[in-house]
């Protein structure tokens, strides 16, 4: 059914701009246009498959379908109101322009963030790398820069999050091959190791072998373990969703999964970090992300939280984006690589 949604459209937009020109005045624009994107809405709403194609349909209806209608009655109002004509003609170009920046622009403006904490747990600096949500259903240029982002900041410790590769079985076998040749030609390595634990995409109990003959440890189980002077503690996907009880260590405790949910039992570790959100992929100025599918508070759903008594959680806003029926966009939500420096307490940079 989803064919009908743009011949819908099309006659929609036909349509209103007839009724307007015929029978409307220059002021009715805003209402005709508020009709317009309730009517897209409406049929997105009818024959989308779930929800990420509503917001793929509703992204047709705002940044492709409403510019239009507004340009054509602009055109047909021009003699008789040329000043709503010129504002309609701003907005749409407006909307189009911010359209083009989420769709083509940020999605691939990727950002190297830095995070800096101190702790007495530890006599010398660990850096580590957070890599989150590659999410891709093409290794290319942008995966390659993305990765190699991670090698150049010269991490101690790489902690990678879930999310992989978001592609149907068939194309799976080729995209792994795709992504170990990557890593491999890249050198991701570290002194204190790799680690990588699944997430929401990686379906398949086979997914550890997206990594085979690579420096990357995939995690499959609940595990503790050590990496030199960090304690480290990884969460399968349900325990990073639900939490789990986890027991207190002498050393610096990072623990990681690919969701933040876990975050809210509070367990005791100086670290906890996560993806998963995307940090919305989509944040409003004063509002923050729209959808994050996390039970965490929006304000943790990317960057620093300090959860007192001495934890702080990190939450990447990933390096990908959602896939398969969902919009392509970021805004206001730049892709990143999180590089956390952890310092002896007495040590100031």
């Amino acid at each position: 059914m989803t064919w009908l949604f743009h011949p819908v459209l099309i006659a929609a937009v036909a349509l209103g701009v007839r009724t307007l020109l015929r029978r409307g005045e220059p002021r009715h624009l805003v209402l005709a246009s508020a009709a317009l994107v309730a009517v897209g809405l409406m049929a997105g709403a009818s024959v989308a498959a779930d929800a990420f194609h509503v917001l793929r349909l509703a992204a047709y209806v705002l940044f492709v379908y409403l510019p239009v209608f507004l340009c054509l009655s602009a055109w047909g109002f021009r003699a008789r109101g040329p000043r709503i004509a010129a504002a309609s003609v701003v907005v749409a170009f407006i909307v189009s322009l911010v359209g083009a920046w989420a769709f083509l622009i940020e999605p691939r403006y990727l950002e190297v963030s830095r995070v800096e904490l101190t702790s007495p747990k530890l006599d010398h600096p660990v850096r580590i790398a957070v890599v989150a949500d590659l999410q891709t259903d093409h290794i290319g240029d942008y995966e390659r820069r993305a990765l190699g982002a991670v090698m150049e900041a010269s991490p101690d410790l790489v902690l990678l999050t879930g999310d992989y590769l978001q592609v149907g079985s068939a194309q799976r076998l080729r995209l792994a091959e795709a992504l170990r040749e990557l890593l491999a030609d890249l050198r991701f390595d570290a002194p204190l190791g790799v680690f990588a634990v699944g997430g929401d995409v990686e379906q398949d109990p086979d997914w550890p072998s997206i990594f085979a003959g690579t420096r990357v440890t995939p995690i499959e189980s609940l595990s503790t373990f050590e990496a030199g002077p960090v304690t480290v503690t990884a969460l399968p996907l349900g325990p990073s969703r639900a939490g789990i009880p986890i027991a207190p260590v002498d050393n610096f405790h990072v623990v990681f999964g690919h969701a933040p949910d876990y975050a809210l039992t509070r367990p005791p570790a100086e670290l906890l970090v996560a993806g998963h959100t995307h940090g919305g992929q989509v944040r409003l100025p004063f509002f923050g992300p729209i959808l994050t599918l996390s039970r965490v508070p929006r304000s943790w759903a990317a960057g620093v939280t300090d959860l007192g008594n001495g934890s702080t959680l990190v939450v990447s806003r990933g390096i990908g984006m959602e896939r398969g029926r969902a919009p392509r966009l970021r805004f206001l939500c730049r892709p990143e690589v999180v590089v956390i420096d952890v310092l002896p307490e007495a040590q100031t940079r």
